[in-house]
């Protein structure tokens, strides 16, 4: 019998979401100014749902370990955030989706959340506009959209190449006015350190102040964590360096179960790996592919340079493989197939670990239009580059710009060298429809759950996940919770069950304080990146999986005696903080490894080696691995697995094609 519950209401899938609505209990707005509610992470789920529960009169408290909101990692994406609004009248609709959205994550999502967030989606856009979000407009003043992968409309909404930025910078302005009023408390340079569970129910967080490094603890009757994902287990990814697992890895400990954690996306637009001395890397927006041409030479360890290549010699191995969707294909799908290029000696860079991404083409195509726009019907090839240039920069400027800096090399006239990376993870805290984790009161928004993408994330997915959960779904479920916690009244932290977790913490830091070993945190967290890289990156096998569960583990046990951290502990101290995180990545690597081993299937991001079909494509068991796999936390590398069944009754899964 699963002990797992995922509260999906009945009804026309159309209908759940309305229904939930109109049926879910409330909480009275005099009852509101009596309940605290923690929110920890200040990104877009975090500002979001912080400022939107201050708004209906609760008490929050926001804590993000970043000196400022404005820092949390969502400023990162670039391209644009999706919505079923059909500005373009191209077919598109919820229904579509929704659709798109569970046959990207190569059906190992819900039905019932998919739904949901495709039916809130057209709300975001109209709540971003109201806040002053400067998305991109057409001439005739409409909203902009472009493609993004797997999907053949454009519902990409965005602003140039940092809509993460200027959405955040909303919710942000939202947030604000709510500190202003004094319905929002922020603590910057607070990271969260535990969870504090009375009576199986979350009642508050240990935090610790950055820099005092003092402890402290904070009550709350809900605690909601939107602290987003785990990519940086990998070491080198496209996650600012700080994004870290140990919000959610307390939890988990806590008795939050972790659902499919090996679920990681490869984006296949990065600049490629430079050498050893790198501590991320740097993600080219998926937007470009929009307009760029992938392609690679159709000559093995071709050192001309990328124009000296005829076109009857480049092979744009996209759109061969793919002619539906061509460069737009869904992440997983070119990810894959840019490794396979390589891999089969066709790669381009010194490193020989790349593909060119090609602006030629969209340069020339914009400036004959842009001509044509002012009437100019005799214009040279050298004009219609040049006013190409001008339209190109309009819409990608920063992201050239960027690549620019970085490689010394100038995008417009030499195509991008690009690569793929770790992104993004589908995997995350187990929640139900509610948001609410296995711990009564313990919630997980955004990237820090699984609910929405199953086995691989649509681009510009992320940014619509993070606003849904925070503006217009937790407001919600929340009240289904709290509505029966009103009479509880603020416990003190002197409570039995506060001291013992700040005495956990305490001991733990001075644990890893007085191992006064001999070699560095990056030490350990390099050596980690790349047994989970080589063993549970783009492909994984049963025997490196259980390589890398065995290499994971004496590399734990090392780092417990040998790590070095300088300093001390009642200081600002940056090594410690990444001590305790590369802490966390090292047990978190093993269950991720663990699950990757479990699940003898190929589906999305997940690509086991075993599992394939006679082309290379990923190869799902549906009879099998329909489910998702709900890891529940035992003791130091043992957990169990609980699966959810996953029922498809709208979007029956099939051979996913992309041709």
């Amino acid at each position: 019998m699963t002990k797992l519950n995922s509260k999906i209401p009945d009804g026309a899938i159309e209908t759940k979401w309305a229904k939930y609505r109109s049926t879910v209990p409330l909480v009275n707005p005099a009852n509101k100014r009596s309940i605290e509610i923690i929110v920890v992470g200040s990104g877009l789920a975090g500002s979001s749902a912080a400022a939107s529960l201050a708004e209906l009169g609760y008490k929050v408290k926001c804590f993000c370990f970043q000196d400022s909101p404005r820092r949390a990692h969502s400023i990162a994406a670039q391209g644009g955030i999706n919505a079923a609004k059909n500005y373009q009248n191209d077919g598109d609709s919820i229904f579509r989706l929704f659709y798109d959205t569970v046959k990207g994550g190569d059906y190992r999502a819900r039905e019932g959340n998919v739904y949901r967030l495709a039916e809130v989606s057209a709300n975001i856009i109209d709540q971003c506009v109201a806040q002053g979000v400067p998305f991109a407009r057409e001439y005739g003043g409409y909203l902009s959209n472009r493609s993004f992968g797997g999907t053949q409309v454009q519902r990409t909404f965005y602003a140039a190449g940092q809509t993460g930025q200027q959405l955040l910078l909303g919710a942000y302005s939202a947030l604000e006015r709510q500190i202003g009023l004094g319905n929002v408390k922020m603590y910057s340079r607070h990271e969260m350190l535990e969870v504090v569970t009375i009576e199986g129910k979350a009642r508050g967080i240990i935090a610790r102040d950055l820099v005092t490094g003092k402890l402290e603890r904070h009550f709350g009757h809900a605690v909601l964590l939107c602290t987003g994902g785990y990519g940086n287990v990998f070491f080198l990814s496209t996650n600012a360096m700080g994004c870290n697992v140990t919000a959610a890895w307390k939890a988990h400990r806590q008795g939050a179960y972790f659902g499919n954690p090996c679920f990681t996306q490869i984006h296949p637009t990065c600049i490629p790996v430079s050498g050893d001395h790198q501590s991320k890397l740097t993600l080219m927006s998926e937007s470009l592919r929009n307009d760029g041409r992938i392609w690679v030479p159709k000559q093995k360890d071709d050192t001309r340079k990328p124009k000296d290549i005829p076109e009857d010699e480049r092979d744009y191995y996209l759109e061969r493989r793919y002619p539906a969707f061509g460069n737009l294909v869904p992440r997983d799908v070119a990810s894959r197939a840019a490794k396979e290029r390589c891999d089969a000696g066709y790669g381009v860079g010194a490193s020989k670990m790349a593909v060119y991404l090609d602006y030629a083409a969209a340069i020339e195509r914009y400036g004959k239009a842009q001509a044509n726009k002012l009437g100019i019907h005799n214009a040279s090839p050298q004009q219609i580059i040049e006013m190409g240039k001008d339209v190109v920069k309009e819409k990608y400027g920063n992201l050239f710009e960027m690549y620019a800096k970085i490689t010394g090399e100038d995008p417009y006239e030499t195509p991008m060298r690009i690569y793929p990376a770790v992104h993004y993870t589908m995997g995350g805290l187990w929640v139900d429809y509610e948001l609410m984790t296995t711990v009564p009161g313990l919630y997980a928004l955004g990237e820090a759950n699984f609910s929405d993408h199953g086995a691989n994330r649509l681009g510009a997915s992320a940014l619509m996940q993070g606003l849904a959960d925070g503006y217009f779904v937790i407001p919600y479920t929340i009240g289904s919770y709290l509505s029966a916690d009103i009479r509880t009244k603020a416990i003190p932290t002197d409570h039995e069950a506060f001291v013992t977790a700040e005495k956990n913490v305490q001991d733990t830091l001075d644990k890893m304080m007085n191992i006064k070993g001999t070699k560095s945190v990056d030490h350990f967290h390099k050596r980690l990146g790349k047994i989970m890289w080589d063993k549970c990156g783009m492909a994984r096998n049963e025997q490196g999986l259980k390589e890398a569960i065995s290499e994971i583990r004496a590399l734990r046990e090392e780092f417990w005696k040998d790590v070095r951290i300088p300093g001390i502990q009642n200081e600002l101290n940056p090594e410690l903080e990444k001590a305790g995180r590369v802490a966390d990545f090292l047990e978190l690597g093993e269950l991720m490894c663990m699950d990757a081993l479990e699940r003898k299937e190929s589906c999305g991001g997940h690509f086991r080696e075993e599992s394939q079909t006679e082309d290379g494509e990923a190869k799902r068991d549906d009879d099998k691995f329909s489910y998702v796999a709900a890891w529940e936390y035992k003791s130091q590398g043992s957990f169990e697995v609980h699966k959810e069944e996953l029922k498809f009754d709208i979007v029956h899964p099939s051979q996913r094609s992309y041709k």
